[in-house]
């Protein structure tokens, strides 16, 4: 679909709302440099201002009985996503569509027509890999998978993504949607590696805890999908956002419990950022505990950081759990979380997402001062190379 293909903006644009998919697409076909989107109820169109005009959308919303539309500016100022998102919800309720569903003045417009578009862009997404190694060793551990949206009319983070569906109550529809589309491709990687004759991979998979605990991702099923596409339980880690509360913990307990017997892994994902207590973590027994990135970044020079730290490792021991510190970027902090007991990590500095599973950074280029004298090496190169 060329419409949504990436490309710069030239000059201002304005954004067209309206229900009448018919009245969107006739106005689209006789506006020079304009693009579409339909969603579910509903059709963008995007032009340059200097072409959609107020007269233009009149002129053509006359010939099929004058729709109801919202039409407006987009906010140059603001960032991408932010602009597209804010002119979208602006000619929304410009319309009069917000008023006659009862979502006037709701940012829930916005997310649900956020969601509808994530979910039509289905075949675009892409699955990013991310290594996650044992500290002590540099070996690889596991490939995190995380979910890139694709949406190029719309640009957004797969935690506004999460955001949205958890506010929609559409979190398990997100889950089910994202973790099918994982587990193939997991699939596919694993296939070629046993074509190759190379040994498996492990995965770590998120789930928001309201999708643990609906019916589809039963302990017992969601092995059946894992098994559908070629993979065994002892590959696959679990990891659950705090992103979402939880109102009743028992059921949660007992699904995990189901989970590991089968040999699922289990993380907490954000531990120390989000809903979490200490005595929920207790209460779940995972086997990964994950210390939030902002925990981690800077630690080497914040004593505070350390003392929590060294607490969640002494909490991680007592309850048979190992610690993986994420959004590790130097060497200091990758040096001081080691010191501290901290077993597995993950971050730009080892590896960044890539579509292909890659290789984390060598182990003795993530040692402290490694950087420095890998610059020296490289410029005895180029003086040795110039001579």
């Amino acid at each position: 679909m060329r419409f949504l293909s990436s490309r710069k903006t030239i000059g201002e644009e304005r954004l067209l709302w309206s229900r009448d998919v018919r009245f969107a697409r006739l106005l689209k076909f006789h506006v020079a440099g304009a693009r579409e989107l339909e969603l579910e109820s509903g059709m963008v169109v995007i032009a340059p201002a200097s072409e959609l005009t107020d007269a233009r959308a009149a002129e053509i919303a006359a010939t099929v009985h004058s729709p109801a539309y919202g039409l407006v500016t987009l906010d140059a100022s603001l960032d991408e996503g932010s602009r597209y998102l804010s002119a979208m919800s602006a000619a929304v309720l410009q319309s009069g569509l917000a008023d006659r569903i009862g979502m006037a003045q709701s940012g829930q417009v916005i997310q649900t027509k956020t969601l509808d578009y994530f979910f039509n862009m289905r075949n675009v997404h892409q699955i990013a890999l991310q290594p996650i190694i044992e500290l002590a060793t540099g070996k690889l551990h596991e490939y995190e998978c995380l979910f890139r949206p694709h949406m190029p009319m719309l640009p957004q983070s797969i935690s506004a993504i999460v955001q949205a569906a958890i506010d929609t109550d559409r979190s398990i529809e997100l889950d089910r949607f994202i973790v099918r589309l994982i587990l193939a491709r997991t699939g596919e990687i694993e296939a070629d590696r046993r074509q190759r004759g190379e040994p498996p991979l492990r995965f770590a998979i998120n789930f928001t805890p309201a999708s643990l605990l609906d019916p589809s991702f039963e302990a017992k099923s969601f092995a059946a999908m894992v098994a559908d596409v070629g993979l065994r339980p002892n590959q696959i880690t679990l990891e659950c956002t705090e992103q979402q509360a939880v109102s009743d913990i028992v059921p949660l307990i007992r699904q995990v419990k189901a989970i590991r017997r089968l040999g699922f892994g289990f993380a907490v994902d954000d531990a120390g950022a989000g809903y979490a207590s200490f005595s929920l973590i207790a209460s779940l027994k995972p086997t990964v505990i994950k210390i939030d990135r902002d925990i981690a970044h800077g630690i080497a020079r914040d004593d505070a950081k350390q003392a929590l730290v060294e607490a969640f490792v002494s909490f991680g021991r007592r309850i048979g759990a190992r610690l993986l510190a994420e959004g590790i970027e130097k060497r200091a902090d990758l040096a001081t979380l080691t010191a501290l007991g901290v077993d597995l990590g993950q971050g730009y500095l080892i590896g960044k997402p890539a579509i292909e599973p890659a290789e984390p950074r060598s182990f003795q280029a993530l040692q402290l001062g490694a950087g420095r004298g890998l610059g020296r090496q490289a410029r005895r190169q180029r003086v040795a190379a110039a001579d």
